[in-house]
């Protein structure tokens, strides 16, 4: 598992570790109205998948911006933000940052997306800054478990990765 740290304290991430190559692993997360998500809902587009502690913080509030910004110029990427905040929660910030197109999906409900990618901090029941690039065949292109999870993740490196799968 990649040995990551929250705040300088080393965390348990729970789950099986996603490594470039391997087929996409499937997940059931929500959406803001409660609906049921998974991998094939976005079948036949690149993902990259932006996975943060909490929106209502600062870096995962720029890094949710960010990745929606810049993959807003890329044919066929779809971006898909998921913490494990309360839809109604994630809702919410949609609608203050002024965000419409950013979709923001939660794991708190069954912590699949958590198990699956291996970003279930155990001690915390958050999941842990990190960025997953899938193409359209479900392979995936690009991982990032970032090493100190209050850090921004490698921005340029997903962005060309989702580029480079398309």
């Amino acid at each position: 598992m990649a040995n990551v740290t929250f705040k300088g304290n080393p965390i348990t991430l729970i789950g099986s570790e996603v490594k470039v190559g391997d087929k996409a692993p499937d997940f059931n997360v929500l959406a803001n109205d409660l609906s049921a998500v998974t991998l094939a809902d976005t079948a036949g587009k690149v993902r990259l998948i932006s996975v943060v502690p909490s929106l209502d913080t600062g870096v995962c509030d720029a890094q949710t911006r960010r990745f929606n910004e810049e993959a807003a110029k890329v044919d066929n990427v779809e971006v898909l933000t998921i913490s494990a905040d309360l839809p109604f929660a994630q809702k919410r910030w949609c609608a203050a940052a002024g965000l419409e197109s950013v979709k923001t999906l939660s794991d708190h409900r069954d912590f699949s997306f958590a198990e699956a990618y291996g970003v279930g901090i155990k001690e915390l029941r958050l999941l842990t800054r990190s960025v997953f690039v899938i193409d359209s065949n479900d392979t995936v292109t690009y991982v990032e478990y970032v090493s100190e999870a209050t850090d921004h993740p490698n921005y340029d490196a997903a962005i060309e990765a989702a580029k480079a799968a398309n």
